[in-house]
């Protein structure tokens, strides 16, 4: 059998379900839904040269892929592959021609760096390195049980604050838009951004089929949004925390904490039984929060880098 990549369109419906099943599969800790995949496929930023890959050997897919070029970022030539295989379809090839058809895309984009995220087990970090790629960072995905576990009980916003839902923004986003690139510039990164396009932020996070406005919680200090916990769910059981944080001007005084309760006690209200989020190693401040919640560490990535030129 000869094993095949190809890139994934969004009318190849059986190779879209594939796709997020397979990561899913290998990623769990992630959300992932085949109109979640389609969609980033066909709202990708142009300049992004955004392609998912697919790996496929006798009609059967086995190991996937997402690359492009890191389009809002001041320092040209950066772009990203992460590759993910069938945990039962490994060592048959499909990683490494994922890796090659990813950087043959970037090197045709002038992409000239690469990063990757990698699952921290010993044969991933081989993978890795035997393809050329070096090791940074750390970060962990978390894990609690909502079902089943004791959320901190809900507490009275100080003076001057109240908590509502992004849902209340539903008219005009853009106030969410300028809290969330004020608080994810500060975001620990080995890649500088900048966030200040208001039409893509629209398309990849407020109109995201992932995305929830009513279980968004945010922190309003005198009629400012301060401080925010932005949801995803899978439409199920599963809920992620994608982003939380707070303005520069208001850190310090638990806003972000209160916010992400506040999300945390409406996903259990709506029935989610499961929340997922993720954490750079380097967060102390997000990490405390977490333990707080009574997240456990479920996994660790390992950010990679490899010189492309």
């Amino acid at each position: 059998m000869t094993v095949t990549v190809r890139t994934l369109r969004t009318e190849d419906q059986a190779g879209v379900e594939a796709f997020a099943r397979i990561r899913h599969i290998a990623l769990p800790f992630l959300l992932f839904t085949p109109d979640s995949v389609a969609y980033d496929i066909a709202h990708a930023h142009p300049g992004a040269r955004f392609r998912a890959l697919i790996a496929e050997e006798d009609g059967e897919v086995l190991g996937t892929a997402q690359t492009g070029v890191v389009h809002d970022s001041p320092e040209p030539g950066q772009g990203y592959v992460n590759v993910y295989v069938h945990p039962e379809r490994t060592r048959r090839g499909a990683g490494s021609l994922l890796v090659s058809a990813a950087e043959q895309h970037l090197a045709s984009a002038g992409v000239t760096k690469s990063f990757s995220w990698v699952l921290d087990a010993p044969d991933n970090r081989a993978f890795a390195e035997r393809h050329g790629y070096r090791s940074s960072r750390n970060a962990h995905f978390l894990r609690l049980d909502l079902a089943n576990g004791k959320l901190p009980p809900l507490q009275d916003p100080p003076p001057g604050v109240e908590i509502r839902p992004a849902s209340d923004y539903d008219a005009d986003p853009r106030p969410l838009f300028d809290l969330d690139a004020e608080a994810s510039s500060d975001e620990p990164s080995d890649v500088d951004y900048e966030f200040t396009d208001y039409e893509a932020w629209l398309r990849q996070t407020w109109q995201h089929p992932l995305f929830s406005p009513e279980l968004t919680s945010v922190a309003v200090v005198d009629g400012r949004p301060a401080a925010f916990s932005a949801a995803r769910t899978d439409g199920a059981t599963r809920y992620g925390t994608v982003m939380t944080g707070t303005a520069r001007d208001f850190r310090g005084r638990g806003l972000a904490k209160l916010a992400k309760n506040d999300s945390l006690h409406r996903a259990r209200a709506a029935g989610y039984t499961e929340a997922l989020t993720g954490n750079d190693a380097g967060n102390g401040p997000m990490i405390a929060i977490n333990n707080w919640f009574g997240y456990e560490i479920c996994a660790t990535e390992v950010r990679y880098v490899r010189e492309l030129a």
